[in-house]
């Protein structure tokens, strides 16, 4: 597809309109875009017809698209044809690693969270051969919906043709890195890799140790980042050479949640948040002055949302009062619940935090005796293959249904298909947690009893969009033997669709 038959208002496939052009370098063109079909923003990769790489981003793209970890940006579609080649992706809003540093280092836990969560992403990335390489600070995205984002997996490395003789190793090195900014606030590496950020200082030829370089660093935190990224600093240390076990290294850090709301007062001007998406570096910073791609984003975002300020004020004041009216019927509600002895049996209710809630007092946590596919309404089994993976503690791993190639409603096959929990016995349940994937447009029910028959499983719970983490929580204990997660609805997935479990817990009272 030569520069000249793209421009603005091309639609591809007959459903995604191309917008505004991000950047461009080295034959890859990068624009925001617009999936008709869903109503949402999208990014768009295309290409020009001389581009030297384009099989080898197409086939990098596809093994993307398969990957179920919601912290890895989402492929959506790959298409390599004559004058039509391009690569659609999910488009991520919210703030980058080098922005949330930019004014000094994070919290040192907040710091190891992140990495983490970013370490076990590529750890399930590399379980399928697909590498980073090209890890920055630019890469690591906390995003406005309060979650982890990675992007440009295995694309990026294709556009800028980069290659290593031992991916892991340069992906834990790559993870070292963020630690040690997210420590320091400084770079251990190139400058035109730091996102901005001032280059780390140097003793004798190697990166001084966070610990050398910002005071307060935990001991064990230093530790890591030289076992990840600084081995010959700290001698007889066993280096961490995958991004699995620095994700081990790291599994004690307590996750990531929200940043505290900033106080509107005082009317101090605040940062624009910026847009990110899937592959943005095509092509290495210059160093004579010219914006990097990064810089052409946020250049992109501030046109977009002109008035940023007066919107962030108006925003700041609508989210007060609505904490206002919370707080407001928290009160009322808890003095209804002191006259009336406290709400009816079965009533539930679903939520969707970043972090669960704790867990409620004289509970217990309970594992199912076991778990299958339940499609009562096909002719086979539904995702039995990988079944335990969705109570295996482990957001790196999943449950799905089978893809189906037309709509999603099951391609007008039946009205729903499931996982279903067989805990053995009735038990009293009073908390479910759920993990769904990371991609919106799906629907699901929970369902509870006594009977292995989808009419006599109740509807207990019923999120309006099956994405992320929902919990339901009972005022009275339901005492079940089965629970159903019942999908209704199946969010995009490929070319096609297909619903998601990461993760099931079941709480029951003691």
């Amino acid at each position: 597809m030569s520069p000249s038959a793209v421009e603005p208002g091309t639609k591809l496939a007959e459903r995604f309109r191309l917008e505004d052009r991000v950047h461009e370098a080295g034959g890859a063109t990068l624009w925001k875009a617009i999936d008709e079909v869903l109503a949402r923003p999208v990014a768009v990769h295309t290409f020009d017809d001389d581009f030297p790489r384009l099989v080898e981003v197409v086939t990098a793209a596809r093994v993307a698209s398969r990957l179920t970890d919601p912290r890895l940006t989402q492929v959506f579609d790959a298409t390599e044809d004559d004058g039509h080649s391009y690569v659609v992706s999910e488009w991520v809003s919210g703030e980058d690693f080098s922005d949330m540093i930019a004014g000094g280092p994070l919290d040192p836990e907040r710091a190891a969270s992140l990495v983490a969560e970013a370490a076990e992403a590529m750890a399930h990335a590399h379980e399928a051969n697909l590498a980073h390489l090209c890890l920055t600070p630019e890469h690591l995205v906390w995003t406005a919906g309060g979650t982890v984002k990675l992007l440009g997996l295995g694309i990026d490395a294709v556009l800028t043709d980069v290659t290593s003789d031992d991916p892991a190793r340069t992906d834990t090195e790559g993870l070292g890195r963020l630690l040690y900014a997210g420590l320091t606030g400084h770079w251990p590496g190139d400058e035109q890799d730091s996102g901005g950020l001032p280059v780390a200082p140097m003793d004798d030829g190697h990166f001084c140790t966070p610990r050398q370089v910002t005071a307060g660093v935990p001991g064990y935190l230093d530790t890591i980042v030289c076992r990840a990224m600084l081995p010959e600093s700290k001698r007889g240390l066993d280096p961490l050479t995958t991004p699995a076990e620095l994700a081990e290294a790291l599994a004690s850090v307590s996750r990531p949640a929200p940043l505290p709301m900033p106080t509107p007062m005082p009317m101090t001007p605040l940062p624009v948040a910026s847009s990110r998406s899937e592959g943005l570096d095509t092509a290495a910073p210059s160093r004579d002055g010219m914006s990097s791609p990064t810089q052409h984003q946020h250049q992109h975002q501030q046109r977009q949302t002109g008035g940023g300020l007066l919107s962030k004020i108006a925003m700041t004041v609508v989210v007060l009062l609505a904490m206002t009216a919370v707080g407001l019927g928290a009160w009322t509600l808890g003095r209804s619940f002191g006259n009336s002895g406290g709400p009816s049996a079965g009533d539930a209710t679903a939520s969707a935090t970043p972090t669960a809630p704790a867990a409620a007092t004289g509970t217990r946590e309970v594992k199912p005796k076991s778990v299958s596919g339940f499609d009562p309404l096909g002719d086979g089994p539904e995702g039995d293959a990988h079944t335990q993976n969705a109570i295996d503690g482990k957001s790196s791993t999943d449950w799905h249904t089978e893809t189906y190639n037309d709509t999603p409603d099951f391609g007008g096959l039946k009205d729903g298909a499931g996982l279903l929990l067989d805990m053995g016995e009735p038990v009293p349940i009073r908390q479910v947690s759920i993990e769904f994937g990371g991609t919106p447009g799906g629907t699901a029910e929970l369902r509870l009893g006594n009977a292995k028959d989808l009419n006599e499983l109740a509807v207990t719970g019923k999120p309006t969009d099956a994405v992320g983490k929902k919990d339901f929580s009972f005022g009275t204990a339901q005492k079940s033997r089965y629970v159903l997660i019942w999908f209704t609805k199946l969010p995009p997935f490929d070319r096609g669709f297909r619903g998601s479990v990461l993760d099931v817990k079941i709480l029951a009272t003691k």
